[in-house]
């Protein structure tokens, strides 16, 4: 991780028709981190990514990337630099490797002809997200862990800058949790910026680089995981009482949220 800003937000106000969920948001996204996004339901969250990677429009303040205004870029063009894995994507009826396709789609020309470099790429994809020895099984087949993998598989084939990703072990068993979060933990080494949201709240202790925290469309703190934990937040937001295991080097809590 260096510290160079990919993605910087600016006074940004964003909602959906009359009603306001982010104010006044401000926040530098540095090139090559894993930055995740915590707060309770409702705080923000996966507002945040649809307007960081333009799927809703803002209602005030401006978003650079690279910097440069992110509402001058043509839709094929931010297809090659950011892309988007939302919550709960719809199944289609596909084959694992055609979804896997679907990433190259904002590469190919007018024709829509796959090139040699569309099928390497997608071979290296599929390789990377563990996905090659069931390539042609249908999406709807899978189970939940291998599905997720294969919309992983996408994400990497379309090759952006910026990966956001909403929620992306939600309803997997705990393995299944560790085999996403350790694939997202290798997308990133090869120099990818990922912007996630997640719920555990060890995972986000354990996974990230830094940590925004959100409460009520705002950003209450945003800080590395070793500040975010010792000063408390999160036991105060989420009605938890962390812990550490020095021996075991995890992060661990108990209670439950009040919220």
């Amino acid at each position: 991780m260096n510290d160079e800003t990919i993605l910087s937000l600016h006074n940004v106000k964003a909602g959906y028709g009359m009603s306001t969920i982010l104010t006044d948001i401000s926040l530098e996204i540095k090139k090559g981190e894993i930055l995740t996004l915590a707060g309770c339901n409702g705080s923000g969250k996966s507002t945040l990514l649809k307007a960081s990677s333009r799927q809703i429009p803002l209602k005030s303040g401006e978003i650079l990337l690279k910097g440069k205004m992110l509402s001058s870029y043509p839709q094929k063009e931010l297809a090659k630099t950011i892309s988007f894995l939302t919550q709960m994507p719809i199944t289609p009826a596909i084959s694992v490797e055609n979804l896997t396709l679907h990433g190259r789609f904002p590469y190919l020309g007018f024709s829509r002809k796959i090139t040699k470099e569309d099928k390497e790429k997608v071979e290296q994809a599929m390789e990377m997200a563990g996905v090659v020895s069931f390539r042609k099984r249908d999406l709807r087949q899978l189970s939940g862990g291998e599905r997720q993998k294969a919309f992983l598989s996408m994400v990497i084939a379309q090759d952006t800058d910026v990966l956001f990703l909403d929620e992306p072990t939600t309803y997997l068993d705990i393995g299944k949790q560790f085999e996403i979060l350790d694939l997202v933990k290798k997308i990133n080494s090869e120099g990818k910026t990922i912007v996630m949201v997640l719920h555990d709240l060890a995972h986000v202790l354990s996974y990230s680089n830094r940590i925004a925290l959100m409460e009520k469309g705002k950003i209450l703190a945003l800080d590395s995981p070793e500040r975010i934990y010792e000063n408390g937040l999160l036991d105060t937001l989420f009605g938890v009482q962390g812990h550490f295991a020095e021996r075991e080097k995890v992060y661990y809590f108990t209670s439950f949220c009040k919220k």
